[in-house]
């Protein structure tokens, strides 16, 4: 078993491969992060990871890989699963409201239990399916958890005006980026190099391009 000295280590060999500057206090965070994690999903499942070595890079680095493209001042992480990437930028950038959004009622008690013992000042979590959840975003992210053709159908609404979409992918298939539905419009996709992880991962940044419909 890792110790947490080395998983500092990688950690923070990461953020320095990823040009990262962060609070000085968010190395540690993210550690308490991961170990609180680590906890529940003995328990609970929270995460097919279990390797800690493996969830620095799974889970922290590549949320953190993210972190250049998070803009505006209230984010929504649409079925956030147990904070990723949500409760990771709320430590590395801390000082937006920040909604965390799943269904399921195990992943929103680890989450809501996160957000205190880590005492995340802005955030919340809701358990909720996202055609439900109410509100407009300056950022919203997804972590592959749907196509981005019912990603944005469920969840559109929630985007501001002027906001972005960052859609985290694995390898992307064509036929979905024809899939984006009107309203929205692909502006950047951005090849990512996560520290460690030996597979393709890619960011989808859309923006909106007609009003949201009324709700």
């Amino acid at each position: 078993m890792a110790t947490r000295d080395a998983l500092q280590a990688q950690l923070e060999q990461g953020i320095d491969a990823l040009r990262l500057t962060l609070p000085g206090d968010a190395v540690p965070r993210l550690l308490d992060y991961l170990a609180l994690l680590e906890r529940w999903n003995a328990a609970y499942n929270l995460t097919a990871v279990r390797d800690p070595v493996e969830m620095v890079t799974r889970h922290l680095l590549d949320s953190l890989a993210i972190l250049p493209h998070v803009q505006g001042q209230t984010l929504a992480d649409l079925g956030t699963g147990p904070g990723l990437p949500g409760i990771v930028l709320a430590i590395a950038a801390p000082g937006r409201q920040i909604l965390l959004v799943d269904s399921n009622g195990k992943k929103v008690r680890f989450l809501r239990e996160a957000i205190r013992s880590l005492k995340l000042d802005g955030v919340r979590a809701e358990q909720a399916r996202v055609e439900d959840v109410q509100g407009q975003f300056d950022c919203i992210t997804a972590r592959a958890f749907a196509s981005l053709a019912d990603m944005l159908t469920w969840g559109g609404h929630l985007l501001a005006p002027d906001g972005v979409w960052l859609a985290m992918k694995g390898k992307l298939a064509d036929d979905e980026l024809a899939g984006i539905p009107p309203g929205f419009a692909l502006r950047g996709t951005y090849a990512l190099t996560v520290p460690g992880l030996d597979a393709e991962r890619h960011l989808l940044v859309l923006r909106r391009t007609a009003p949201a419909p009324q709700r």
